[in-house]
């Protein structure tokens, strides 16, 4: 077997670079691999392009160790692609001669192949051992619109091995740490696991061997379990919580969670490679969302910190017209000791992960924004100030109209979108043109939008709805953080509009009109 498990989690600009250097040469080559295999110097990494939804880490080692032994793969699953490193370049050299003469299928099917711009596969710690692994797993959940709790990663990897502990943190989105009994179950995981996505659509795994070679758990909940000490158990606050059942019943109505039914998983690989056997485990199991009367702990905080605000152009009622897509806003501060930073008290700690799933890094007014939990509980009105607009550091949202998660029915409508450059805009008076848009990004001082659909409305409609496309999606976002719930006065009418925008998925022009180009199905509410 190839002794493909190596070392841990590469630094986020090592690897930003990495995947920049393969874009670049992607777009500049084109989809014939056979006229493009001399333009790269020959290397012991091969870039791979062309993948499946589906395919998983050992999906490739399955079908290229044959050109020689593996010693490490980086999956990019929203890419549909992936960096293998094999252990010479006479490896890699029949791999890409083999995939320029002849269809390579890898998971049914084909992929293409060229020599990447690295020699080899950036990796940090333990590096000058590229065969080393390790029994602890780092896993990056990517795009998660589901709670990931430790009942969730038991699920999804005891099948293959003995889970000892786990671990799960929210710096930088959601990323856990599993430990199993030795490498060889860990690298077993890896392989079946990486690039798999825990729900269909979303949360997918992205993993690395983590830098610790033991975890450190100090009581048992939703974020951290220690399986060798059923002992830490720990009760919630005198309500007599146990130990949340990983297959429970799922709750029959909308919870005070925001999140919708439950998805079911998908499959570990078929052939049962990575299995311990077939009657341990189920060939697809359903992982239901816990009551939320035992899942409190889910988030420690219901406050998030944002830092990167841009000091002239953001305000407590810009922070609410962009984070209220995510959930209800109860306040707003700005922290007079630490310029531009605010803590936003949110309607729970579900709605905190959700933006910070979603919020965190992007860029609005040319900073990057930094969206974390705060140890605050609460949102104090103190140390009241003036901001450079002249309105106040401090506002209270608890009473408007304008949150989108006030009841079931509300939520139940909203639907949980990462940033994109197409905003959906809607309770706008029909007399309002597409120059009469452009006009108001313009006085606003935002940019443009690129592309512009209003839906066909019924005629006794007395709003109009639409989408709007701009160049990127930082452009997209910065419309939505100064024009959400602008107010447009009739004078004909003496009405006042609300316009409201939201992300949505994009849309591509075809010779009939706009189409939505789809990303993934947005989870459903019951109510």
């Amino acid at each position: 077997m190839s002794a493909y498990s190596v070392n841990p989690k590469p630094t986020l600009t090592l690897l930003l670079n990495e995947w920049m250097n393969e874009y670049c040469v992607f777009s500049l080559c084109s989809q014939d691999s056979g006229s493009e295999t001399h333009r790269i110097a020959p290397s012991p990494v091969v870039h791979v392009r062309g993948l499946c939804e589906s395919v998983v880490e050992a999906d490739l080692v399955e079908a290229l160790e044959k050109f020689g032994n593996i010693c490490y793969v980086m999956m990019m699953p929203f890419k549909r692609q992936a960096l293998v490193e094999f252990e010479e370049v006479q490896s890699a050299d029949r791999c890409v001669a083999c995939g320029s003469q002849e269809p390579v299928y890898i998971a049914g099917q084909q992929a293409y192949f060229n020599y990447s711009t690295s020699k080899r596969i950036t990796r940090p710690t333990n590096a000058d051992d590229p065969n080393s692994g390790n029994k602890v797993l780092l896993l990056s959940i990517q795009n998660p619109l589901y709670p990931i709790t430790t009942d969730v990663l038991y699920t999804v990897c005891n099948p293959i091995g003995n889970v000892l502990r786990i671990v799960i943190f929210k710096r930088n989105g959601i990323q856990a740490m599993v430990e199993y009994p030795s490498d060889d179950n860990a690298q077993k995981a890896k392989a079946a696991l990486n690039g798999a996505d825990i729900y269909a659509g979303c949360c997918t795994l992205k993993i690395e061997y983590a830098r610790p070679s033991r975890l450190n758990v100090i009581r048992n909940d939703n974020d951290s379990w220690d399986y060798t000490k059923p002992f830490l158990l720990r009760r919630e606050r005198g309500k007599g919580r146990q130990r949340q059942a990983i297959l429970g019943e799922h709750p029959s109505s909308y919870s005070d969670n925001g999140y919708g039914s439950h998805c079911p998983l998908l499959p570990l690989p078929s052939n049962n490679r990575f299995k311990r056997s077939s009657h341990d485990v189920l060939e697809v199991v359903t992982y239901p969302l816990p009551q939320t009367s035992s899942y409190m702990s889910h988030a420690s905080s219901s406050v998030a910190m944002v830092s990167g605000l841009h000091p002239a152009k953001m305000n407590c009622t810009r922070i609410f017209n962009l984070f209220c897509l995510y959930g209800n806003i109860e306040k707003v501060k700005f922290m007079k000791s630490v310029p531009g930073t605010a803590l936003v008290e949110m309607g729970d700690e579900y709605a905190v992960d959700r933006a910070i799933t979603h919020l965190n890094s992007i860029k609005v007014f040319s900073k990057r924004l930094n969206v974390c939990v705060s140890k605050q509980q609460a949102v104090i009105p103190s140390q009241v100030y003036e901001l450079e607009d002249g309105s106040s550091s401090y506002k209270d949202f608890a009473m408007t109209r304008n949150n989108r998660f006030s009841s079931a029915g509300q939520a139940s409508k909203n639907i949980i979108q990462p940033p994109s450059c197409v905003l959906h805009f809607y309770n706008v008076p029909p007399c309002i043109s597409e120059d009469d848009l452009q006009r108001l990004c313009t006085e606003h001082d935002v940019p443009g939008f690129i592309k512009y659909k209003v839906f066909d409305a019924k005629p006794s409609s007395k709003t109009i709805s639409g989408l709007l496309e701009f160049d990127s999606k930082t452009h997209a976002v910065e419309v939505l953080t100064v024009l959400n719930h602008y107010q447009i006065r009739i004078p004909s009418d003496c009405i006042l509009f609300c316009v409201k925008l939201n992300l949505t998925v994009t849309i591509t022009e075809y010779p009939n009109g706009f189409h939505y180009k789809y990303h993934y199905k947005p989870p459903t509410f019951n109510h």
